[in-house]
């Protein structure tokens, strides 16, 4: 069945960085645009990156761009996201998921960016 796995989340300071990874599994993962959300306390899941198939387009959610970079193996099945310039904003569980697809969501990654 389609699963996915994120890791890479942690504690880090405001100005630092994350790398995310995303090992999906279940469907032919080069045949999918996917994504990436994020919940954060008291907010509801928000879409924040998206990339095409074959990695040709790609779109950010306005408080992440020229911070976030999102990017996929297909080779691996994997899905990557760079977060640079950490805000406490930012502060949120990140999931990632086949874009505009009901698929079940994995265990998410929590993020937590504090001093």
């Amino acid at each position: 069945q389609v699963r996915f796995v994120e890791s890479g989340g942690g504690l880090v300071q405001p100005g630092g960085s994350l790398r995310l990874s995303c090992a999906a599994s279940g469907f032919i993962f080069s045949a999918f645009a996917m994504s990436w959300y994020r919940r954060a306390p008291g907010k509801e899941r928000e879409l924040v990156a998206s990339i095409s198939g074959a990695g040709g387009n790609i779109d950010y959610v306005d408080s992440v761009k020229g911070r976030f970079t999102i990017s996929r193996d297909n080779a691996k099945n994997m899905l990557y996201l760079q977060m640079n310039s950490l805000k406490p904003e930012d502060t949120a569980v990140y999931y990632c998921k086949r874009t505009s697809r009901s698929d079940d969501w994995g265990q998410g990654t929590q993020v937590t960016v504090s001093s």
